[in-house]
């Protein structure tokens, strides 16, 4: 399977900063860069920053960033499911989770998720791929956002929808948990129907019930 990875760069100009949106970047260059300290929505800071060094060492791993200097204030990362969920059921070569996106706190309303994300697909890098990410609003932070559920669901499905990702059925348990809680996929162009076909069969566990 060929992982293509072309390196972009974008300059945004906000309020003053001049700020770098970047990537993939390589584990080397990541260890250099420094996090900042209220990227903790998953782990603490500094733990935070080795999983993105572990995740751009993997071949099919790809870390986006947004720079402010050397200081990290915003990533979106890729890698393929883990192999404890039923997204690697499949054994699909071609099937890459959007895993996680966060923006600090004080660069916020910058546009910089938009930035990440468009960023990550640009030069049809990801169009041999089937990209997926599942939308879970226990992980939103709805406390610092000052949003509600369903005005949280709404953001983050424009800005999925921003790269061509659409909302998909599945009868997974976790999704189904809640109705705000959703799957976001893009097909890249260039994926094979067998390959779509494959991840239907990972979508639906109970076929016979839709």
């Amino acid at each position: 399977m060929e992982h293509i990875k072309r390196f972009v760069r974008h300059t945004i100009e906000r309020h003053g900063r001049s700020l770098s949106v970047e990537g993939p970047i390589a584990p080397e260059a990541l260890r250099n860069l420094q996090m900042h300290p209220k990227l903790d929505a998953f782990r603490r800071p500094l733990e935070q920053h080795q999983a993105l060094v572990e995740i751009a060492e993997l071949p099919e791993g790809r870390i986006i960033a947004a720079l402010d200097g050397d200081l990290i204030v915003g990533y979106v990362t890729f890698h393929y499911p883990d192999e404890m969920e039923r997204w690697s059921e499949g054994g699909m070569e071609d099937l890459v989770e959007l895993g996680a996106i966060e923006v600090a706190d004080d660069y916020r309303n910058f546009g910089l998720g938009k930035a990440l994300i468009s960023a990550a697909f640009e030069d049809g890098q990801l169009d041999n791929m089937i990209v997926f990410t599942t939308e879970y609003y226990w992980h939103w932070d709805l406390e610092s956002s000052g949003l509600n559920v369903w005005e949280y669901r709404e953001m983050m499905e424009r800005l999925m929808k921003s790269v061509g990702m659409v909302w998909f059925a599945t009868d997974d348990p976790e999704i189904c948990a809640h109705p705000a809680n959703c799957l976001m996929v893009r097909i890249g162009k260039d994926v094979p129907l067998s390959s779509a076909e494959q991840f239907d069969r990972v979508r639906f566990r109970q076929r016979f019930m839709y």
